[in-house]
């Protein structure tokens, strides 16, 4: 059954993931070859709410609506009533007003999206909230994973870095346990929670977490900017501990694993500038699967329905 909104991974019945990452194939297809646009949203009207700088999440769900013939509407919050102080409530009934069928919304605190859904008949879509979730990088990167193991029960998938603000770290970590996938994460102690989902490995030491034996290897991006404290000694000592150097990159290929990083990268923090050129490195794909992802997610979302 459709739903209106997706704010979360947790919400979501394993066939409604699977409907949708076999939804994105066709769709992928699509702009893989020569179709560029169809006509499914056509009509429809799309406003990006991005409290919160993206580049990779904010382009790619603009492409994605255009490919479906959406009218997107960049709502510009620094130069809106926002910066003098209006409410969330007053912001919502003044876009109301432009009858938008969709908003996706970025920003930093945990559970404002959801806030907008209850106040709005527009699907929303949470494009990433605070350190909750990110729904939509979840269901790329398990896309990316099955277009390599069409079955993935019982692969594993080693999440490495901050995972105590990640939200990909949670939502991609829920919706790969939803469809069989073990699940590691490794980092330093104070970043890598002892709470939290169960049946998930964790791990402090780069050497015990490769005995693990992953097939693949997804890196985080060291989010400074939600570190209140410093929760390690320097940079160079993460790349030191936790980063992909040339020699783990040897080892790496050695083993066939592959790599996988929702960027922005930070080169030399979580990997090496050789990264890039590693022939089972999975970041570009992700980029443009995150477009046939996203495109199905609006295509399966229904404006004005009851919650499903």
């Amino acid at each position: 059954m459709p739903h209106k909104d997706l704010l979360d991974i947790e919400s979501l019945k394993r066939e409604e993931i699977e409907h949708l990452l076999e939804q994105a194939i066709p769709f992928k297809d699509l702009f893989t070859r020569s179709v560029k646009k169809v006509p499914a949203l056509k009509g429809k009207s799309v406003l990006m709410l991005f409290y919160e700088a993206s580049t990779r999440t904010h382009s790619s769900f603009e492409v994605a609506a255009k490919r479906l013939s959406a009218d997107v509407t960049n709502f510009d919050v620094a130069h809106s009533s926002i910066t003098k102080g209006e409410s969330v409530r007053e912001t919502i009934e003044t876009l109301q007003a432009m009858r938008s069928d969709f908003i996706i919304v970025r920003h930093s605190r945990s559970g404002l999206p959801a806030t907008i859904a209850k106040l709005t008949r527009a699907s929303v879509i949470n494009a990433g909230d605070g350190a909750h979730a990110h729904p939509t990088q979840a269901l790329l990167d398990a896309f990316t994973i099955k277009e390599k193991f069409p079955d993935p029960t019982g692969k594993r998938v080693l999440i490495v870095g901050d995972i105590l603000h990640s939200r990909v770290a949670r939502s991609t970590s829920t919706i790969l346990k939803k469809i069989g996938v073990e699940v590691a994460y490794l980092g330093p102690g104070s970043l890598v929670p002892r709470t939290g989902p169960e049946n998930i490995r964790r791990f402090t030491d780069y050497q015990a977490a490769m005995a693990w034996a992953p097939d693949v290897v997804y890196l985080l991006r060291v989010q400074m900017e939600r570190q209140d404290v410093q929760y390690f000694p320097s940079l160079r000592e993460y790349h030191r501990l936790y980063g992909v150097t040339d020699a783990r990159l040897a080892e790496i290929r050695e083993r066939g694993l592959y790599l996988m990083h929702p960027g922005p990268v930070n080169r030399g923090v979580e990997l090496c500038d050789a990264v890039m050129d590693y022939e089972r490195s999975l970041i570009n794909d992700q980029v443009e699967n995150g477009i046939a992802v996203r495109m199905a997610v609006l295509y399966w979302l229904k404006p004005g329905a009851v919650m499903g």
